[in-house]
C-alpha cells in the first residue's frame, strides 16, 4: 500500500517510474508479484525488474520468511522489534534499488517508511536513510548523484491513504497482508493498521478480507 501510493507520489511529482520488485521468500510474494505486476502497467513504468533475494528466507529469523514461524495476531500492547521484521532487509532492498538506479542513470531512489515503522523496525529510521545516503555517495561512481527520497517518512499510515485517494491510487491492486495470498487474513499487524489507515480516511478498503 505505501510502496504504490508513493509511486503514483512520485509521478506526480514529475519522476518516470523504474519499478522495482523484490521478492525474498515472503509468504504473500505470489499475490505481491502480481499486484507489483499490475501496478506497474497502470504507472506506465518506462522500466520494470523482479529480482529473487530467496537467501533472506534460507537466513529465516522472521515469521515472514521462517516457515518455522508462525505470523501473530494483532497485539495492540506488543512492544520491542516484532517477530516480521526481516533482519537488515531495507539495506538489502535499497542496496539492489542503488545498482538498478545507477545502471539506468535514475536520479532518485523512492522507499516507502514512515513514521509508525520507526519503533519495530530499525531499517526504517531516518537516521539510517541518512547514513544510506551517504553510502550511496561514497558507492557509486562519479558523477552519479542518486537522491534517497523518503516523502511519507513524517507522515502515519492514515496521512498516506489520504494522498493515495487525492491522486487516484488504485487500492484493489495492492496487497499487504503478511499472512495469506487472498483474501486478506485481517488480524495480523498489516491488515490492523491497513484497515485502520482507511476507518480513519473515511474510505472503504477494496481489498477482501478474511476476518
Amino acid at each position: 500500500m505505501d510502496s504504490t501510493t508513493l509511486a503514483y507520489h512520485a509521478r506526480d511529482m514529475g519522476y518516470a517510474i523504474c519499478g522495482l520488485h523484490v521478492s525474498y521468500g515472503q509468504l504473500t510474494e505470489t499475490k505481491e508479484r502480481a499486484c507489483a505486476r499490475t501496478v506497474a502497467g497502470k504507472l506506465g513504468a518506462v522500466d520494470y525488474v523482479e529480482v529473487s533475494l530467496d537467501y533472506l528466507r534460507r537466513f529465516g529469523a522472521s515469521s515472514l520468511t521462517d516457515r518455522s514461524m508462525a505470523v501473530g495476531d494483532h497485539r495492540g500492547d506488543a512492544e520491542g522489534i516484532p517477530t516480521t521484521y526481516v533482519p537488515f532487509r531495507n539495506a538489502n532492498l535499497l542496496s539492489i534499488a542503488t545498482s538498478y538506479a545507477e545502471a539506468r542513470g535514475a536520479e532518485a531512489i523512492f522507499i516507502g517508511v514512515q513514521s509508525s515503522d520507526y519503533a519495530g523496525y530499525p531499517d526504517c529510521r531516518p537516521e539510517f536513510i541518512e547514513a544510506f545516503q551517504q553510502a550511496i555517495d561514497l558507492g557509486t561512481a562519479c558523477p552519479t548523484r542518486i537522491r534517497l527520497c523518503t516523502p511519507f517518512v513524517h507522515l502515519n499510515k492514515t496521512e498516506i491513504v489520504r494522498r493515495g485517494i487525492a491522486l487516484g491510487v488504485p487500492y484493489e491492486d495492492t496487497w499487504s497482508c503478511y499472512r495469506s495470498n487472498e483474501p486478506a487474513c485481517g488480524r495480523c499487524d498489516s491488515c490492523h493498521y491497513r484497515l485502520q489507515a482507511f476507518y480513519e480516511a473515511g474510505v472503504r478498503d477494496p481489498i477482501a478480507y478474511e476476518d
